[in-house]
């Protein structure tokens, strides 16, 4: 019996052990910090520029400029318009992508990004009470002031220019459902590129 005890605790240490060391390597990760650049342009309707603040959300920044520099939303499309709304896009459509911790006060990290117009939004699975951090490859850009959405996801920095593109997106495309995805693939506006750029 003295002998199974003793197997027992010296498998409870290892494990504790490792366990620590996982997390130990987790809050190692490295996260940036400052304001990001980035133009993002959308054929046939135009470019939009965004400034990402990573000091109020360095998970997300992070997580969307690894994305970036790895070219995932080249040719990737606006898969939602929904006038008064948002649109968005970025989807990863064999679900490859880790998912994020969601920075917002529901989910315990406060963010001061309001969702008014021309906020850069991650979406996530779920509603206002579930799957907070779900948030992977899809953002939403605000058309009009949306602040419902505060606490809830995980704003991360807003448009400098080209609201008209997120406008003519939002104007032209009418093959929708009520939640706004496109009903039609081949109207979905192809996201040429989105790079990172100088201010």
């Amino acid at each position: 019996m003295k002998k199974y005890l003793k197997i027992i605790v010296i498998v409870l240490v290892v494990s504790l052990l490792v366990g620590c060391s996982l997390t130990y390597e987790n809050e190692k990760k490295e996260y940036l910090k400052g304001q990001y650049n980035v133009e993002m342009k959308i054929k046939d309707y135009g470019i939009i520029t965004l400034t990402l603040d990573a000091d109020t959300a360095p998970i997300t920044v992070t997580n969307f400029m690894n994305l970036v520099k790895e070219g995932f939303y080249n040719n990737n499309k606006i898969h939602r318009a929904m006038k008064g709304f948002v649109i968005q896009g970025g989807s990863d459509s064999v679900g490859s992508k880790e998912t994020i911790k969601g920075e917002f006060d529901a989910n315990g990290i406060s963010n001061d990004i309001s969702h008014v117009r021309g906020t850069i939004s991650m979406a996530r699975m779920g509603d206002n009470h579930s799957n907070y951090d779900s948030a992977s490859t899809q953002f939403f850009i605000v058309q009009e002031d949306s602040i419902s959405l505060d606490h809830y996801y995980a704003g991360f920095g807003s448009v400098t220019s080209g609201m008209e593109v997120v406008d003519k997106i939002c104007d032209t495309i009418k093959n929708t459902d009520n939640m706004g995805m496109i009903l039609d693939e081949d109207e979905m506006p192809i996201i040429e590129y989105i790079k990172e750029i100088e201010k």
